[in-house]
């Protein structure tokens, strides 16, 4: 596989003409090469708009030395990788060379062809990385970009993206809550493949499933023997994160006692792994997402108040699915599209008694609880439209929601015949005699569901 659709572009720049034609034969016996010969600098710089992968100086050029060719092409076209060819073993020249961007430098000798060849090699298969590098980071930023993370109209959501596109456009610390499910991990990484370090790294890291004394050495990293089984050094997510964003999930269930440490690292922009007295810097920005409270947590003592101050930043809240009923339809049919493109079958569709059964479910799982169930009714659907039959949700969840907590009368009553149209599969008129009201009131209340 080449680099580049028409091949491998090598260009030859030896004023000896012999050696020249030596170097492009044997450079061409690979098919997948494009090899180019010139016998000065200028005509080689001319030709540099073609763009060559790799290019190869003579060190002693008519027209000009190979360190000022080298120092001209870095300059203009720093992706092309540059092998200086030399008569002499200069290892002071070399060493200069090589901190000015040569990729090798190569003495001439009977060796020079098969070791040239080795190195043009290594040079392809390091630029294909790269390629494939910068082609996986286009294709994630692609995943998220902002019109494709977020879901919805509501108005609820519109509050979300506004904070949403003040965090991108700036630095600043952001904490986003919202109970499980909401989507916290896909906002944070929408903020950073939106913001100014999207080519820099995105480390996560769930606080919740790192034991509390391990925490120490997951951040901040350690030396070889810091501790029994440490055979390495290992460098921590800060440092992993450095120009990018340190995502900390969870946060809610830090240890109280590793609180103090997390406090003094984000202060003094700086850590110490373990096993070392040596502080590194760290460079990174910082988001944090929880489904607790934070404010009550502070109140309760289980985290300090200092910590939450130097963490809060911009807050974002995610708002439950049940304060978004409308959005419902939106991510469900987003999600039956994006599993039908998943496993290359025909688009599915959702008929009016499936989208009726959606809309009248509570979604104590949120976004996904969604996408898990419409999943499933993709694959039990057997036609391109999706019935309500095929739609597996369990209403049993809700009947905890239903009295805990204190809303209107008119919620509750809204809450209830939800509940009952799930459980008795849409049938408006076998609901209005369970709940023993008019079957214009079901209708009535489902209408005033779907407008909120």
């Amino acid at each position: 596989m080449s680099s580049v659709k028409e091949g491998f572009k090598i260009f030859v720049a030896e004023d000896n003409e012999w050696y020249n034609k030596l170097i492009i034969h044997n450079l061409s016996l690979n098919p997948d090469f494009i090899v180019k010969g010139f016998f000065n600098g200028k005509d080689l710089l001319k030709a540099m708009n073609e763009q060559p992968d790799v290019v190869t100086i003579d060190y002693r050029l008519p027209d000009m030395m190979g360190d000022e060719l080298l120092a001209e092409i870095k300059v203009n076209y720093p992706q092309t990788a540059v092998i200086v060819i030399s008569e002499q073993d200069d290892i002071e020249v070399a060493v200069t060379l090589l901190k000015a961007g040569a990729s090798d430098y190569i003495v001439k000798s009977k060796d020079i062809q098969s070791h040239l060849l080795k190195i043009v090699n290594t040079v392809r298969h390091t630029s294909e990385l790269k390629n494939e590098i910068v082609s996986l980071k286009r294709e994630i930023q692609g995943k998220y970009a902002f019109e494709k993370t977020m879901i919805g109209k509501s108005k609820a959501i519109k509050t979300v993206f506004e904070m949403m596109s003040k965090a991108m456009s700036t630095n600043i610390n952001v904490t986003i809550s919202g109970e499980t499910g909401t989507g916290k991990e896909v906002v944070a990484k929408a903020i950073h493949y939106n913001s100014y370090c999207k080519n820099k790294p995105f480390v996560a890291i769930n606080m919740a499933a790192i034991p509390a004394d391990l925490l120490e050495s997951e951040l901040f990293g350690h030396e070889k023997g810091a501790f029994t089984g440490a055979i390495n050094r290992r460098i921590g997510k800060f440092e992993e994160a450095s120009g990018g964003t340190l995502f900390l999930d969870e946060i809610g269930e830090m240890d109280i006692n590793f609180q103090a440490k997390l406090l003094r690292a984000l202060q003094e922009r700086e850590i110490v792994r373990l096993g070392s007295n040596t502080p590194v810097k760290i460079n990174c920005r910082i988001i944090v997402a929880t489904h607790k409270q934070l404010q009550k947590e502070v109140q309760a003592g289980n985290f300090r108040e200092d910590l939450y101050y130097r963490l809060i930043g911009l807050p974002i809240h995610l708002p439950p699915l049940k304060e978004r009923q409308k959005d419902v339809l939106l991510l469900a049919q987003h999600f039956i599209r994006n599993f039908c493109a998943e496993n290359k079958m025909e688009e599915k569709h959702l008929s009016e008694s499936a989208q009726q059964k959606l809309l009248t479910y509570q979604w104590p799982g949120n976004i996904r609880e969604v996408k898990s169930v419409v999943e499933l009714s993709v694959v039990l659907s057997p036609n391109n439209l999706i019935e309500a039959s095929d739609i597996s949700i369990n209403p049993t969840d809700v009947l905890p929601q239903l009295l805990t907590e204190e809303v209107s009368m008119r919620e509750y009553n809204r809450r209830i015949v939800t509940l009952y149209m799930t459980k008795y599969n849409n049938d408006t008129k076998k609901v209005a005699e369970r709940l023993d009201i008019g079957q214009t009131t079901v209708y009535r209340l489902l209408n005033e569901i779907t407008k909120d």
